[in-house]
Parts: C-alpha cells; sequence; structure tokens
C-alpha cells in the first residue's frame, strides 16, 4: 500500500480498490478506474475522486513490491455493491484484503496498521493502553500522494502531467497545492547547468 501511494500518488481509497486486472505489467500502468468507499457506513466499489480515471506510470520497484505481495498473499474475489449501497454487485480480485480475506476497512488499517507504524517509527506518540492513537492529519496516508508529487516536481515533471497522474481535473488545482513543492528557478538552472556539462 505505501508503494502504491508513494511511487503512484493513489489516494487511500484508490489503493484499498486496486484490483487485479487494473495493474498491466506489461505496459508498465495502473489504470486507477475503482476506489473502495462507503456508502451509507456500507463498502462498495465506486469510480474514483471525480469520476476521474486515469492511467498512472507504474515504476520498476512498486511493480516488483506488487509481485512480490500478490506471491505473498494472493488476490481475493471480492463482492461489493457498485457506487451505493444497493447498488448492483460488482466481483473484483482485489490485490488487498483484510485479516479474514474480505476488504479492508480504511479504519482498522488506519488505527491497527497505519498509526501504529507511525508510532514505531517516532512520527507520532506511542498510545497509552485503551486510548487511541493522537490524530495526525498531517501524517495520514495521503503524506504518501505528497511525497509522490514532490519527487516528480523534482525530477522536472511538468504540472500537467503531474495533475493527470494524481486524477486532479485542473491543473491550476495542481499547481496551488504543489507549487511550494517545485524546485525554486535558481535551483533548476544549477542542475540543467550542471548536467549539459557531465
Amino acid at each position: 500500500m505505501v508503494d502504491l501511494g508513494g511511487g503512484c500518488g493513489l489516494r487511500q481509497g484508490e489503493i484499498l480498490g486496486v484490483a487485479v486486472d487494473a495493474i498491466d505489467f506489461e505496459s508498465d500502468t495502473l489504470h486507477v478506474v475503482q476506489q473502495l468507499k462507503l456508502s451509507r457506513s456500507k463498502a462498495v466499489f465506486a469510480p474514483p475522486k471525480g469520476g476521474k480515471l486515469r492511467d498512472v506510470p507504474l515504476p520498476g520497484p512498486v511493480a516488483d513490491a506488487l509481485r512480490a505481495h500478490m506471491k505473498r498473499f494472493p488476490p481475493v474475489d471480492i463482492t461489493l455493491p457498485w457506487k451505493v449501497a444497493d447498488g448492483p454487485p460488482v466481483t473484483k480480485r482485489m490485490i488487498f484484503t483484510g485479516p479474514r480475506g474480505g476488504h479492508v476497512w480504511r479504519t482498522s488499517l488506519n488505527e491497527e496498521a497505519w498509526k501504529r507504524a507511525l508510532a514505531a517509527a517516532g512520527v507520532i506518540p506511542e498510545r497509552n493502553p485503551g486510548k487511541p492513537y493522537a490524530e495526525s492529519r498531517e501524517n495520514g496516508m495521503h503524506a504518501l500522494r505528497h511525497f509522490y508529487a514532490s519527487v516528480l516536481l523534482d525530477a522536472g515533471e511538468n504540472i500537467k502531467a503531474l495533475a493527470e497522474y494524481l486524477g486532479h481535473s485542473d491543473p491550476g488545482l495542481t499547481l496551488r497545492v504543489y507549487a511550494h513543492l517545485m524546485p525554486s528557478s535558481q535551483e533548476r538552472t544549477r542542475k540543467a547547468f550542471t548536467q549539459a556539462c557531465e
């Protein structure tokens, strides 16, 4: 999950909704066509946020991590309603599953795995017995999306392509959200000249 968030810029619901047929290892492409979300407190498959279907480049290390994960944890067919709680049932062969073979519940993942890992890494404090972990919105899985954007911007990727990969309908939104991560003009100039001289 971390590899998909940091290496492909997916939202948490999109990560949880990745099915086997969305991964094209031949063309190194991830087809972002659905997410796992709640509708009236019931898990459903739905299009990505804003209905923005997209193809995202699948980097080699992320593809390798997915292959290893699927070998260790074989994908499982899961049937959920489409879009709304009483929507038509859809069956997908899911990459990430819960401990009993069903879909992953976002709240369980966040409390039992994600925040536990953050605490173990010293990012947030350990929780007191019987108490929940401290709130840490800035360190949620969405931080992996920001990491993805910062890596691409630092590498010189253009805002239009980044907006497409992130599923933003307006590159202006991407620019407003991530402009502070763009390398300065002076730094780009130094890098460009240094690379030209090598």
